[in-house]
């Protein structure tokens, strides 16, 4: 029986979704326009798709999203890449995050910042705009103009926010990174758009432990010789700043912009608002470029529509400022709900700690990685049952596939009367192709949909839809926060190569995905990772959901070696606290994988090491231990690893176990 034919719904939407939701509403709004009837969301879904102009300008419209000139139309060209959104439109993106800061919500909390160094901080919408327009007068003082790169090294908090809005509302291109990226990490990726303005902190904590960084950050201001200004963010109170003579403290900035409004300077739809970057496990992290229009009213559609925030309720995702999902949390501002950041350790003083906060804040949508939930599970934690989770109404998970045992969790120990959204997209479109709705079921082990107005399916290699089954995740019609560039690729080629080449004309995502009879989907991990032994193609998210559920597992790696014409499967175990890789384990690790998969699914070697490696954004570096054990002779970037040393041990393993390519 396969997992589509045995997953059995977990969490039914109330008998009142559609009153009640912010996307049941929207359906019932374009059934009384003449649209429709949609007899449920698939059909909803359905029209999204094929009626795109006129479904993105009724999101604009729901969504109540504010522009200076309004656009000619929704859609110019359809190319892909190349599609025109909202040509003719004027916006400006901070306006429209900093709406509720005027009327009935101005006095609503729009900020509650909880980190490891610094007491909680609170900020109304009213005083986030002041502070925005304090920071963007001095901004301007010191010559950032529109179309600027402002670069912030900050931790998930208030001065994030205040900083990105601050450099959007004046026309200028926001990018950031985490403060625990080396300094080799931040220049590969601030080199290269040569930011005017940086926004840094002086240290950060994590984990019960600080560090301070003003020596490393004076070297980073050092290599960015474009800079106009600096400004120093006290972290960690009673350190000094970052030393150097562009550098003004945050109190001053403020102290010296204080009561300018914000310009709300009109863009162009197409004008930069972010930058975000790849991994770069392999090189220089590729320059990710969003346009202004397109990011916001898929943000709209997906936070407002999909998730279902509004303005009384309390948003916490925890995130960092180096991963797409900082860039999500920050559009919640648009819906006028309170913006809960938390920054330090997920584990740090205990793993409940962010259900803690979850119950404290009456936190209504809470988002985190599947890593993290798979770790309340082994812990065996109920929040359920110790919290009060009253007004939880949603959990996002994301970073990675969620197994069906962690659903299991969520809904007998986690929180049980909550709605599960497992969403899925990436940087790439900073944003989701596939996701959760309040007006569907939510199925062990499924994610629940494809999101509105996204054209996805399943391709076969011959780039054709299948069937049934597996294939390449793709998106077959242009989404308006598709990037417009990368970062000086003055011809496209380097964009084109990364997601248009494998079918011409068609984005082509590189997740190994499957969508059931019922509409929803299943990722089985990265296409460029998928094994192939004997021919027969595995996603290794199969194995983790086997492996991973052990308790004797504490966490797990897979990936193909290849080896006389064929591949084995060679996985990489890290055993739980006080275990030990054992014959009996081995044997039992072989028999849950081949009972709960199947034989082809069984790895060829097993092999115990100390640590999985990650990216900075908490995702497994498959690739990179694929080359090692393949002898690829292409280096990988070490500054984009959270813990490269894992790396070094995994090569050191496959040494002993002989596994490595011989010369």
């Amino acid at each position: 029986m396969s997992l589509t034919e045995q997953s059995p719904a977990v969490w039914t939407p109330s008998e009142d979704a559609v009153e009640t939701t912010q996307i049941g509403r929207f359906k019932t709004w374009l059934g009384n326009q003449g649209y429709g009837p949609f007899a449920d969301y698939h059909a909803l879904h359905q029209w999204s798709v094929e009626d795109l102009e006129t479904f993105w300008g009724k999101v604009w419209d729901y969504c109540g999203l504010i522009c200076e000139t309004p656009a000619n139309k929704v859609l110019g060209k359809r190319d892909m890449p190349g599609a025109e959104w909202f040509p003719g439109m004027k916006l400006n993106f901070a306006a429209n995050l900093l709406r509720s800061a005027e009327g009935e919500h101005a006095s609503n909390e729009a900020v509650v910042a909880y980190c490891e160094t610094r007491q909680i901080l609170r900020r109304t919408y009213s005083e986030l705009k002041a502070d925005v327009g304090a920071l963007e007068a001095f901004l301007r003082s010191k010559g950032i103009e529109k179309g600027d790169r402002v670069a912030g090294v900050v931790t998930n908090g208030y001065e994030a926010l205040v900083g990105m809005l601050a450099a959007t509302s004046l026309g200028a291109i926001w990018s950031s990174a985490s403060p625990d990226f080396g300094i080799g990490a931040i220049l590969d990726r601030f080199g290269q758009i040569e930011p005017s303005a940086l926004i840094v902190v002086n240290g950060y904590g994590y984990g019960g432990k600080t560090f301070a960084r003003q020596k490393d950050f004076a070297e980073l201001v050092a290599g960015l010789p474009t800079l106009k200004c600096v400004v120093s963010v006290e972290q960690l109170p009673g350190e000094t700043a970052v030393p150097g003579e562009l550098v003004t403290t945050w109190e001053e900035a403020l102290a010296a912009g204080a009561g300018q409004a914000p310009s709300f300077t009109p863009v162009d739809p197409d004008h930069p608002v972010y930058i975000l970057y790849s991994s770069g496990t392999t090189g220089k992290p590729k320059c990710i470029v969003h346009g202004t229009a397109g990011l916001l009213i898929n943000h709209a559609k997906e936070l407002m529509l999909h998730g279902d925030v509004g303005p009384e309720d309390r948003f916490l995702y925890f995130t960092t400022c180096g991963w797409m999902m900082w860039n999500w949390q920050a559009s919640a501002l648009l819906t006028g709900a309170a913006v809960i950041t938390v920054d330090g350790s997920p584990g740090y003083p205990s793993l409940s700690s962010l259900w803690d906060t979850v119950a404290e804040e009456r936190v209504t949508h809470f988002g985190t990685s599947a890593r993290f939930i798979a770790g309340c599970r082994k812990e065996e934690m109920a929040p359920a049952e110790t919290l009060d989770l009253s007004k939880l109404r949603v959990v996002f998970s994301t970073g990675s596939p969620l197994l069906p045992e962690d659903y299991d969790w969520v809904y007998s120990q986690g929180a049980p009367k909550a709605l599960l959204g497992s969403i899925a997209g990436g940087t790439d479109i900073c944003g989701c192709f596939v996701g959760s709705t309040p007006l569907l079921s939510v199925r062990r082990g499924e994610i629940q949909c494809r999101f509105l107005g996204v054209d996805a399916v399943a391709y076969g290699d011959d780039g054709k839809p299948v069937d049934h089954g597996r294939g390449e995740l793709v998106c077959r019609q242009p989404l308006p926060s598709m990037p417009v560039a990368f970062w000086d690729d003055a011809d496209g080629e380097r964009y084109r190569a990364a997601y248009f080449d494998t079918f011409p004309g068609v984005w082509a995502h590189g997740d190994f995905i499957e969508f059931t009879e019922h509409g929803g989907a299943i990722i089985y991990g990265r296409s460029d990772a998928t094994l192939n032994p004997g021919g027969v193609r595995i996603g290794t998210a199969e194995i983790y959901r086997q492996v991973e559920t052990e308790a004797a597992v504490k966490d797990s790696l897979v990936v193909g070696r290849q080896i006389d014409g064929d591949v084995e499967v060679v996985l990489f175990v890290v055993p739980a606290d006080g275990q030990t890789l054992t014959d009996e384990l081995l044997k039992q690790l072989k028999t849950r994988i081949r009972q709960g998969a199947s034989p082809r699914h069984v790895p060829k070697h097993i092999v115990q090491v100390p640590d999985i490696p990650y990216t900075r954004s908490g995702k497994k570096v498959e690739l990179a231990v694929a080359r090692l054990i393949n002898g690829s002779t292409k280096a990988d970037n070490r500054d984009a690893l959270g813990n490269p040393e894992a790396l070094d041990q995994i090569r050191v393993r496959l040494a002993e176990e002989n596994l490595l390519p011989q010369d």
